[in-house]
């Protein structure tokens, strides 16, 4: 059987199905087939090779995954950066991946001194006969790079059998067929976009729309222009448009079901959006390092709110104490991931590979509790934790109280220093624009619901939360705000 995460391995008779479009054009899998095999022999000419890193530097749109499955035609690696990086962010991922060639919008785009090939330069018809594709299932398919959260981005070795696998994942617990159109929306330079919406949808033989950026309003009305089944979000695209107005109606009866990751969403949220769209959103959890899904609530199951669901077929998915052994069901200890996604390791990161992946676990820094039935419920990051004078107090339990308040669409609690405690909570929080709420209606709120040492000493409002490149909440840039604030 063909493994059609690949063009040039799906069936034949996919060839004149719709797959691919985008804000200016639109491809059958024949025409995207083609545009990949022309693109390859471009980078070929260029010197790029079995072996080779090919840096993709561009906004959502056909180009930016033709080359990457370009690269993957000649035993090439893909490395996808984000296009509004600064030059030294850039250059930095360049550099550290060894790019051979930089694909990107013009000639301004940093290259670090690499062969820039500009997208409207990119070959759409090959010039001679194509060569054979080279596959290699346990070669790097993808490095992608960490937020830098803790330090220095981290490069992320993603094979071909780790893609091939993820994807699989997500048809198998997703029931993606041929029917099914994804509407995309999350950046591609991000395993979720790439692996969640372009591969598995193609895997399966259905057709994908490419957004080239998230607005509400457009959002939703390309929903109820291009009738797509599902797509994939973050909660903060999901709290944007359960915030636009009531009388403001779209026609969504064409999709199937949402997912939602890479941060929590509140159950207001969950409960919320489905209410008002009529399509549940499916809570997921996983990280760059198992190829971006490990869990999900079941589409034809029990859906548990306050759960991020079960282990996706294939994965193995544990609670580990601070020994090493697996814990019993209720008892919280760190989240840790087996299966065939699970990444080869960091890019010249030896230390930080054997950190993460020594004992044959892939060890996520997640805190979580198991139930019976195998969902899991996410408590919070180690490395988020607050100690308050040697009380452990995990954010996610006091965000989860002001998320209760309708008027907040965003919250996010970090530690600030205190020389008396340690360190001590604080909250900020983004409010509904058409509700409103009180700072001392939300410290009542957790004090009505939390021990006192558990109540932020401040809870400060903003319009909007810092987000990562990604979309998730940036607490890092917060845990400096707090901190310069009390300087």
């Amino acid at each position: 059987m063909p493994n059609p995460y690949l063009p040039w391995e799906r069936p034949a008779e996919w060839g004149d199905r719709p797959c691919l479009r985008d804000d200016r054009e639109e491809l059958t899998y024949d025409d995207f087939a083609a545009r990949v095999a022309a693109a390859a022999e471009q980078f070929a000419d260029l010197g790029v090779a079995r072996g080779s890193v090919v840096a993709v530097m561009l906004p959502n749109r056909i180009e930016l995954l033709t080359s990457i499955v370009a690269a993957w035609r000649l035993g090439a690696t893909a490395t996808p950066i984000n296009p509004v990086f600064t030059a030294t962010e850039a250059e930095y991922q360049i550099r550290d991946a060894d790019a051979a060639l930089v694909v990107a919008n013009d000639a301004t785009a940093p290259t670090a001194g690499r062969t820039l090939l500009q997208v409207d330069d990119l070959r759409t018809v090959a010039q001679r006969p194509a060569a054979a594709p080279i596959t290699d299932n346990n070669a790097p398919a993808l490095l992608i790079y960490t937020s830098g959260s803790t330090g220095k981005p981290k490069g992320v070795i993603l094979t071909h059998a780790n893609v091939s696998a993820m994807s699989s994942m997500m048809d198998d617990s997703l029931s993606l067929s041929s029917e099914d159109h994804c509407l995309l929306v999350l950046p591609l330079f991000h395993v979720n976009a790439i692996c969640v919406s372009f591969l598995a949808t193609m895997r399966s033989g259905g057709r994908l729309s490419i957004l080239s950026r998230f607005h509400p309003v457009e959002f939703m009305t390309a929903i109820q222009e291009l009738r797509p089944t599902y797509f994939s979000a973050v909660p903060t695209i999901f709290s944007h448009l359960l915030a636009l107005p009531t009388e403001m109606e779209f026609d969504t009866s064409s999709v199937r079901f949402a997912i939602c990751g890479a941060a929590p969403a509140s159950q207001e949220l969950l409960e919320g959006f489905e209410a008002r769209y009529g399509f549940p959103l499916l809570e997921g959890y996983g990280l760059t390092e198992c190829t971006c899904a490990a869990t999900a609530n079941p589409i034809d199951g029990p859906r548990k709110i306050g759960t991020v669901g079960v282990a996706l077929p294939g994965q193995t998915v544990g609670i580990m104490g601070t020994d090493g052994t697996l814990l019993p069901a209720g008892e919280r200890g760190e989240v840790v991931i087996r299966g065939d996604n699970v990444m080869l390791g960091y890019l010249n990161r030896p230390d930080a590979t054997a950190e993460a992946l020594g004992d044959g676990w892939l060890h996520t820094g997640d805190v979580g509790i198991l139930d019976e039935d195998g969902y899991l419920r996410l408590v919070d990051r180690i490395k988020d934790m607050i100690i308050r004078g040697g009380e452990n107090l995990y954010p996610k339990e006091i965000e989860t109280v002001l998320a209760h308040d309708p008027a907040v669409v965003e919250v996010a609690v970090v530690g600030r220093p205190d020389p008396v405690y340690g360190e001590v909570p604080v909250a900020f929080v983004a409010l509904h624009p058409e509700r409103t709420t009180t700072v001392e209606a939300l410290r009542a709120l957790c004090a009505e619901h939390l021990t006192k040492v558990k109540v932020p000493v401040d809870i400060t409002v903003l319009e909007t939360l810092p987000k990562n490149p990604v979309g998730k909440l940036d607490k890092p840039t917060l845990r400096k705000h707090s901190a310069s604030a009390t300087a």
